[in-house]
């Protein structure tokens, strides 16, 4: 059992509690509020009232799957053998001894969503994941947490000599891979055994996102790109994400009607390439103000996950509301990844996951995580 007090409870999930105390058994969150009662006995960290929030939340992410520092032998996320790969799974690529999750929890970021890169039309499934732990296995929040497709430059370039390289054809190998999967899950429901196909792993990976069990993770930059993934989604009728979704300010009204979530990033970043050409940090303030539920990402390795606070308070500075870029590193990307059962807000019953930090992340660039919490355990104290 661990109890914090005196502290500013961002909750995240209602109002600020100022000299608030929570209280942490087997792991979970048991009691928040103000003026709680703490067993005697009981291990007591006082916040000496600085502002406590749960554990960060990065949307999307390679960490752990490329390795730092390491060059190929730790680059282990994308599978450049074949441009349709739905079959991998990240968890079989994550080395939780990777110096980047040990550098992200002592910055405050507690949980990962992460995986296959964008150099394929059809990368592999995602995870969420803790950023402490010594086996992947029990790091895991939620396995597969998304289907990720590409859309755009990179495939065009890693495969421009294997042919089937324009955005044509590209989107025609998705669809392509999306209809043999209905036909497949049809066949595969039949009650004669003889009329079932034969196993196809590469199919059987696309059932729960047929079956919209879990969302695409849609790789797209430029608007044309986002649409054609809104395309594809109603085509077929499947969840997805927008992941990136840099030049979603330039189509913040329409994207608002289509209902998607975005994870907005990297945006600390040179414009590496003609599609983020229009990168901006004001796209995630403009996409929440048109009524977007708004996640901010690193893209770990791009934008080392430590600094996931730093890309908050950016876009702050460039005109988010405060409060909201918070929701846009806990609650907001925990629920467009469909965690928030456990992760995103302090409320009883859910992981208890929490940094105190030296002042706001979000508004103060000299702000320092002073204490990390994971599943009710002290990772980290400065």
């Amino acid at each position: 059992m661990l109890a914090i007090k005196n502290a500013a409870i961002y909750t995240m999930a209602g109002d600020v509690i100022k000299g608030g105390s929570v209280l942490i058994e087997n792991g979970k969150f048991s009691a928040v509020g103000k003026e709680l009662a703490i067993p005697e006995g009981v291990k007591t960290i006082d916040a000496g009232g600085l502002m406590l929030t749960p554990g960060l939340v990065d949307g999307h992410s390679h960490i752990g799957i490329g390795e730092e520092g390491i060059g190929f032998e730790g680059r282990d996320y994308n599978e450049l053998s074949d441009p349709v790969v739905p079959h991998l799974r990240a968890i079989d690529g994550i080395y939780p001894y990777d110096a980047g999750l040990k550098q992200a929890y002592e910055g405050g970021t507690t949980t990962v969503v992460t995986g296959p890169g964008s150099a394929n039309s059809v990368g592999g499934t995602f995870v969420a994941m803790k950023t402490y732990g010594r086996r992947v296995d029990d790091m895991i929040v939620k396995d597969p947490c998304a289907m990720k497709i590409a859309f755009g430059e990179n495939i065009k370039r890693v495969y421009q000599e294997k042919g089937f390289v324009t955005r044509m054809g590209n989107m025609a190998r998705l669809r392509e891979l999306l209809y043999k999967t209905q036909e497949y899950l049809s066949k595969k429901e039949k009650e004669d055994p003889e009329k079932r196909p034969a196993y196809d792993m590469k199919l059987e990976a696309m059932i729960p996102v047929i079956k919209k069990q879990i969302p695409l993770k849609a790789h797209a930059h430029r608007t044309d790109d986002i649409f054609t993934a809104i395309r594809l989604a109603k085509e077929f009728d499947l969840n997805m994400t927008l992941d990136h979704c840099t030049e979603g300010h330039l189509i913040a009204d329409i994207l608002a009607k289509e209902g998607y979530p975005a994870l907005v990033g990297p945006n600390m970043t040179s414009a590496s390439k003609y599609e983020l050409r229009n990168r901006d940090f004001t796209t995630p303030g403009v996409l929440s103000r048109a009524g977007i539920k708004v996640g901010i990402i690193t893209d770990h390795s791009v934008i080392p996950a430590q600094l996931l606070p730093v890309c908050a308070g950016l876009a702050v500075k460039a005109g988010m509301d405060e409060y909201e870029a918070l929701k846009a590193i806990t609650i907001n990307p925990a629920e467009i990844t469909g965690i928030a059962d456990r992760v995103g807000s302090i409320e009883p019953g859910k992981d208890a996951d929490l940094v105190i930090w030296t002042k706001n992340p979000v508004k103060d660039l000299d702000c320092k995580v002073k204490c990390t919490v994971i599943n009710g355990e002290v990772v980290y104290e400065a």
